[in-house]
């Protein structure tokens, strides 16, 4: 905190307007860190969607692999079916 100058000790006058360029000073600063705030609060939404993007793609990537397999299982059983039963 700033400290009290020797003029604002002798005038009110001074210690007001100094009082007040402080404050505009604080307020400045408020607002910048509003800023920056609000810029990390979207880059983190930002993230959040990229991050559940990945995962539904992922979910759809192993389901087709899922699929994929089935399909080869239920394949071979019918080759073999036709090869071994149905002579």
């Amino acid at each position: 905190m700033a400290d009290t100058t020797d003029i604002e000790k002798k005038s009110l006058e001074a210690h007001v307007e100094l009082c007040a360029e402080r404050y505009r000073f604080l307020e400045h600063k408020m607002a910048e860190v509003d800023e920056k705030i609000t810029t990390l609060e979207e880059l983190v939404k930002e993230v959040h969607h990229a991050i559940q993007e990945i995962k539904n793609r992922r979910s759809d990537q192993v389901i087709q692999w899922g699929l994929g397999i089935i399909m080869l299982l239920i394949s071979s059983l019918g080759y073999l079916l036709s090869v071994y039963v149905l002579k």
